[in-house]
């Protein structure tokens, strides 16, 4: 697997980048939490199969294994006793540990065991260090413009130096793995829009319009598209792109929450949108999609997945995906899905095709893209600890995808009295 070189992190954080970032101060001490951390970070790398490396030659887990090495012991132990996984990813940021290998490779084991990785007998400190999900991250009609904003509306040249040219956000479905990412891409789109029946004439509501290549390529379908996002971002350049290649009489892009949509359409589609709802609303979300079909029409819908088991045990906590990277956040289960469909609509999944090794390879030339044109996205504004939170980031998602702890599908959705 390709590696490449990265900047040096040992370097401490400077006082801008802790005025930005207060986390990236030094951390309190805490010693008894510094020591569980100790026993747990043995553990990690015995369950896990990592090695760890400490300053001065102490060492262990296999000799042979993906090498995560402590820089800063004392910061390191501090903010993972204080703050459990978030302070695992401050430290990260902090450059009080590194990775001189893939970090998605070190990442991977981890997220494999991560359920075992704390005792049973210990899991009732969880409630000490994992804090509950802050209030002000509801995804009300206020919450949610927030939420998008804080993530897609940070610079859409920050996303062209990684994404291919599609400006696609979401995994692709590849046939090959040597094949262009943007050809896995437009595979994944066409794959959506053959599902919803997308075709000349048809009235197509799209609920997240990323950067406007799904609706591009209904729109040559022959399809009229209306297209919802909350990113302003977002809508600037989809609708630059839509009136460079002469469609932006065939598409409508509003700036407009599904909650406040009206009219009825043929198909209705959504990209890994879901992810951003909410629980507490995803009843709401379901019904708005109903809402917009017209009888006999279909949705489709594409969405990242956990097990049901890992949603049931992370539903109420505050991660640190949640703190950095997009605040409000919560991936379903398919369980989750289909029972919110039955509870709360009258509409069934009928057909699915889950890529989940899609979505690690996706991640994989992402990460290796971004960190490749490191020194560009320093041009752009952003500093050293937010270089270092987006590799984590990706690392962190390839690795959920690596090791079967997450999913991506694709589904379609009808009117149960027409099954």
């Amino acid at each position: 697997m390709t590696v490449v070189d990265r900047p040096a992190r040992s370097a401490p954080v400077g006082p801008t980048e802790i005025e930005r970032w207060p986390a990236m101060g030094k951390p309190a001490p805490a010693p008894v939490r510094a020591a569980v951390a100790r026993v747990l970070l043995r553990r990690t790398a015995r369950r896990a199969g990592v090695r760890i490396e400490l300053p001065g030659g102490e060492a262990f887990g296999p000799i042979d294994a993906p090498v995560m090495r402590i820089v800063r012991p004392d910061a390191f132990f501090a903010r993972v006793g204080r703050y459990g996984k978030i302070g695992f990813g401050e430290a990260y940021m902090a450059g009080d540990w590194e990775s001189p290998g893939d970090l998605a490779r070190l990442l991977e084991p981890m997220a494999r065991n991560l359920r075992s990785l704390v005792p049973p007998r210990l899991q009732w400190i969880r409630r000490f260090y994992e804090p509950r999900p802050p209030a002000q991250e509801d995804n009300d009609l206020t919450g949610s413009r927030r939420n998008i904003a804080a993530h897609y509306d940070l610079s859409n040249d920050l996303f062209a130096l990684f994404l291919d040219r599609s400006m696609t956000y979401s995994s692709a479905l590849f046939d090959q793995l040597d094949e262009s990412l943007e050809r896995a891409q437009h595979r994944k789109i066409d794959h959506l829009l053959d599902l919803a029946r997308v075709g000349p004439g048809s009235r197509v509501l799209e609920i997240g319009t990323g950067w406007g290549e799904l609706a591009i390529r209904a729109a040559r379908r022959g399809a009229s598209v209306t297209t919802l996002t909350l990113s302003q971002e977002q809508a600037d350049l989809a609708r630059k792109r839509l009136a460079e290649q002469g469609l932006g009489e065939a598409v409508e892009v509003k700036i407009e929450d599904y909650r406040r949509s009206s009219g009825r359409y043929d198909a209705v589609v959504s990209v890994e949108m879901i992810e951003a709802v909410g629980e507490k609303w995803w009843p709401t979300y379901f019904r708005t999609l109903e809402e917009r079909l017209v009888p006999g029409g279909r949705i489709a819908l594409q969405s990242i997945l956990m097990r049901h088991e890992g949603l049931t045990a992370a539903r109420n906590s505050w991660t640190w995906i949640h703190k950095y990277v997009f605040p409000g956040g919560i991936i379903p289960s398919m369980e989750a899905i289909e029972q919110t469909l039955s509870d709360h609509t009258s509409l069934r999944a009928v057909e699915r095709l889950h890529f989940g090794a899609s979505y690690a390879e996706t991640l994989r030339r992402w990460r290796l893209r971004f960190v490749e044109r490191q020194s560009e996205v320093a041009e752009l504004g952003f500093g050293a600890v937010f270089r270092r939170m987006w590799e984590f980031y990706l690392a962190y998602s390839e690795a959920g995808f690596r090791s079967g702890y997450l999913d991506v599908a694709q589904m379609v959705m009808i009117n149960a009295g027409e099954l």
